[in-house]
C-alpha cells in the first residue's frame, strides 16, 4: 500500500518501479528451473507446470502494461529541464550525508560498525557485521570493511536494506572464494558475495572467485539488489564473473575481468567509465564479455556500458544472446584491437538473432570499426542520438527517479 501511495504521489517513478519488478519476477522463474541443473529432473518435473502458469501471468501483465504506457524510445518527461543541475542530484533513498560516505576517507566519516581481520574492528568477519546490521533499514548503515583478504561466501538476504561496504581499495580490500560449478553448486549459489537488499552501495571493494577456468561457472558478485551502486569496485574472476542477476544496477569506475560470459544476467544495468579485462580461457574457448538473458520484448532489462575501456588481450567478442531477447549497447568505448571484427557471436544456431537488440555507439580504438560487424535482423550500428540516450542513466534504469548522481562525477545523458 505504501508503494501505491509513493506512485501516485509521482507516477513516472511508480511505472519505472513496477516494470522493473515484473521484469524480475518474470526471470526468477528461469532461476528456479535453473537450480535444477545436475539433478535428475524429477522435481523438476513436478514444479514446472505451475512455474509455467505463473510465467505466463506475470508475462501477460508485463505486456499489458507496455502497450498501456510505453513506446520504444519515448522520449523522457520533461527532457527541457535535463540539463547539467539535474546530474548534481542525489537519488531520494540516499541521506543528506551519502554524498560524504562516498567521497571521503573511511577514517573520517561516521560508520557504524567496522570489521578487521586484525580484531581492531567490532567483528573479524563481514558476514558476522551484516548479521548484525538492522533489517528493513531505512536509513544508510555504513561497515567499514579495513584492508585484507576475507575468505568468506556472503548472502545478503532482501531484508538487509541500505547498507554500505566500504573498503580501503580495489587490492587492498578483497572478499575471495573459488565456489564453482564442478563443485555441485548452481550457478547462482557460486558467488562469493551475493546482494539482494535494496540500496546496496559498494566502494573501494575488490570481489574474488579463484575457481579458474578449468571450473566453469564460478560467480565473483551477484546482484539483485534494486537501485544499487558500485563505486571504484573490482569484480574478479573467470566464467560467469559478475552476475547481474535482475533489477537496476550502477556501476562507475569498476574493473571487471573474466573470460566467457563474465558479465551475465538479466538486471538493467549501466556501466560507466569501467574498465573491462579479459583473461585466458580454456583451449578452444572463445572469449565473450556478455551474456545477456532478456527472454521477453517487454522486460525493462539489458546492458549498457558507456564511456569504458575493453581491454582484450585474447580474440574476444562483445556478447552472445544467453535468451532470446538479449540486449546489450557499447556506446563511446575504446577497443583494444583483439576485439574480432565480427563484434559478436551466436549462442547456437541462429537462436536469437532476429529478436535480440545489440548496438554500438560512436564507440573507437582499433577494435572498434563497424565495417566487419555481423549483420543480424538484431543487430544495429546506432547513429541516432536519441535511439543511443534510451540507453543512459537517466533512462534506461530510471535513473533521475533515484540515481542522478552517486557522489562521484557522473553522467545521465551521453556524453558527446
Amino acid at each position: 500500500m505504501n508503494k501505491i501511495r509513493a506512485g501516485l504521489r509521482n507516477p513516472h517513478h511508480s511505472d519505472g518501479n513496477l516494470k522493473a519488478w515484473l521484469s524480475a519476477a518474470l526471470s526468477n522463474q528461469d532461476t528456479c528451473l535453473e537450480g535444477f541443473e545436475g539433478t535428475d529432473h524429477r522435481l523438476e518435473r513436478y514444479i514446472r507446470g505451475s512455474l509455467a502458469q505463473v510465467t505466463q501471468l506475470i508475462g501477460n501483465v508485463l505486456t499489458l502494461y507496455t502497450q498501456m504506457h510505453t513506446l520504444p524510445f519515448k522520449p523522457p518527461r520533461n527532457n527541457s529541464t535535463y540539463n547539467q543541475s539535474e546530474n548534481e542530484k542525489f537519488p531520494s533513498w540516499m541521506t543528506d550525508g551519502d554524498k560524504d560516505l562516498l567521497v571521503s576517507s573511511p577514517k573520517g566519516m561516521h560508520v557504524d560498525s567496522i570489521v578487521s581481520p586484525d580484531g581492531t574492528g567490532h567483528y573479524r568477519s563481514i558476514t558476522e557485521a551484516i548479521f548484525e546490521a538492522p533489517s528493513y533499514s531505512s536509513r544508510r548503515y555504513v561497515i567499514y570493511v579495513k584492508k585484507g583478504v576475507y575468505n568468506e561466501n556472503i548472502d545478503m538476504k532482501k531484508k538487509k536494506t541500505n547498507i554500505m561496504l566500504v573498503g580501503d581499495g580495489i587490492g587492498q580490500t578483497v572478499i575471495t572464494g573459488n565456489r564453482n560449478f564442478m563443485q555441485g553448486w548452481t550457478t547462482f549459489r557460486t558467488a562469493t558475495v551475493a546482494v539482494s537488499g535494496k540500496g546496496f552501495i559498494a566502494r573501494d571493494i575488490t570481489f574474488r572467485n579463484t575457481a579458474g577456468p578449468q571450473h566453469h561457472q564460478g560467480v565473483a558478485l551477484r546482484v539483485d539488489s534494486d537501485q544499487s551502486a558500485f563505486y571504484r569496485c573490482s569484480m574478479e574472476g573467470y566464467q560467469d564473473t559478475l552476475y547481474a542477476h535482475s533489477l537496476r544496477q550502477f556501476y562507475r569506475e569498476c574493473t571487471i575481468s573474466g573470460t566467457i560470459d563474465f558479465i551475465f544476467g538479466n538486471g538493467a544495468a549501466v556501466l560507466q567509465n569501467c574498465k573491462i579485462f579479459t583473461r585466458e580461457p580454456l583451449p578452444f574457448q572463445k572469449v565473450t564479455i556478455t551474456a545477456q538473458g532478456r527472454k521477453d520484448p517487454h522486460q525493462s532489462t539489458g546492458f549498457s556500458i558507456q564511456d569504458s575501456y575493453v581491454y582484450a588481450t585474447k580474440p574476444t567478442y562483445l556478447g552472445r544472446p544467453w535468451k532470446q531477447f538479449s540486449r546489450t549497447v557499447f556506446m563511446n568505448t575504446y577497443m583494444t584491437g583483439m576485439v574480432q571484427p565480427r563484434g559478436w557471436l551466436e549462442w547456437y544456431g541462429d537462436f536469437g538473432l532476429g529478436t535480440l537488440w545489440y548496438g554500438e555507439y560512436k564507440n573507437y580504438g582499433p577494435g572498434a570499426a563497424v565495417s566487419g560487424r555481423i549483420r543480424w535482423p538484431g543487430y544495429h550500428i546506432i547513429t541516432d542520438a536519441s535511439v543511443a540516450s534510451f540507453f543512459t542513466v537517466g533512462r534506461f534504469i530510471d535513473g533521475l527517479s533515484w540515481l542522478p548522481h552517486t557522489g562521484v562525477k557522473f553522467s545521465a545523458g551521453l556524453t558527446n
